[in-house]
């Protein structure tokens, strides 16, 4: 309509028309005008998911469509199999780790945990390279500045909003862990620094805003370490409560002069856990140190967890930090985790729970 009216008004002003053809042209056009503002407004196809339609030409008298809902996390927190992941340098920003993980012990991960400090944009990216393989992204949140108090108090509330919001842009599933191991000492939004009170605080700040901009795609993990160096520290006034929190995240390691069995490093958490929340356990982050019963602590971990029915999985840490972590630090120790994974209970495809 409006390529017509424009071409006729050129042509009106090139060929000076006598007053009365150009009474009969006004009056003519009038008509189409008139004609075509009566007729219905053509229907379009609805476009298909996760495509864009083209803006309409003029302005609709129906309702604009209302946004996305958010994606629907709910059958992600207890599957009927086990989570098999794997925290690793370089992923899921980069796939390539995740390929040779894979090669490795014979099973893709569909889980990848990553960290990002406090300040750091939303990984969206990386998020999606995950989700394109069937993974879910867990976001190991660490605030090392500034303060848990300071968070608490709304110092950071613009950065919080801006990464709710792209999260919920994206919507895609991503889990949270927000200051993992609060129990211990050696962070600095630990016991040091910040009290239970800054913790609890904080994390439900961060939670809210997250409800407040719609951004219920999130999982959120509340990650003790394992109680069992720290037991005169309790972890009932670090928990902000079973309406913020989706899965209780555990922290514990196979350590050389540690814990050597599932039951005797994770089991005192556990029962700890439960006198004051039921939610789903996932072992947030784990691994054996290297040595001699590293083969058999593995083939340990892989059996307990399977046999627990309220561990939902586990995060392989696989990095060379302070200790060797790795899968791959010795044979046997390769060759156990490859064997071990290979029990179908592990893993699934999480687009498809």
């Amino acid at each position: 309509m409006t390529t017509t009216s424009r071409s006729a008004a050129v042509t009106v002003g090139r060929s000076r028309p006598s007053a009365a053809l150009l009474s009969a042209s006004l009056l003519g056009l009038l008509v189409g005008l008139v004609g075509c503002t009566a007729q219905p407004a053509p229907q379009t196809a609805p476009a298909a998911a996760g495509t864009a339609q083209a803006p309409a030409l003029a302005p609709s008298t129906k309702p604009s469509a209302a946004p996305a809902l958010p994606y629907d996390v709910r059958p992600l927190l207890t599957p009927s199999r086990k989570y098999f992941g794997a925290g690793m340098d370089g992923a899921p920003t980069s796939m390539g780790p995740v390929e040779a993980f894979t090669a490795k012990v014979g099973k893709q991960p569909n889980m990848l945990l990553y960290f990002a400090g406090w300040g750091d944009g939303f990984n969206g990216q990386g998020v999606r390279n995950a989700w394109d393989i069937g993974a879910l992204p867990v976001m190991s949140w660490e605030p090392y500045s500034p303060s848990l108090a300071a968070i608490a108090d709304g110092a950071t509330d613009a950065y919080v909003r801006k990464v709710a919001s792209d999260v919920r842009a994206l919507n895609l599933p991503v889990a949270i862990s927000l200051a993992h191991e609060m129990n211990g000492f050696w962070y600095p939004w630990g016991t040091r620094n910040a009290s239970p009170a800054d913790f609890t605080r904080a994390w439900q700040r961060v939670h809210d805003i997250f409800l407040d901009v719609g951004a219920t795609n999130v999982i959120w993990v509340w990650s003790p370490n394992v109680v069992n160096s720290l037991p005169e520290v309790p972890l009932k006034p670090f928990y902000p409560g079973d309406s913020y929190v989706d899965w209780i995240g555990v922290v514990g390691y196979y350590e050389t002069g540690g814990e050597r069995t599932f039951a005797t490093l994770f089991g005192p958490t556990r029962t700890e856990v439960r006198t004051f929340s039921q939610k789903p356990l996932l072992i947030l982050e784990t691994g054996v140190e290297s040595g001699s019963r590293k083969a058999k602590d593995i083939a340990d971990l892989f059996a307990g967890v399977a046999a627990s029915s309220d561990v939902v999985g586990f995060n392989w840490f696989n990095y060379l930090r302070r200790a060797d972590w790795r899968v791959d630090s010795d044979p046997g120790a390769l060759a156990q985790f490859r064997a071990s994974a290979q029990n179908d209970v592990f893993g699934f495809d999480v687009r498809k729970p």
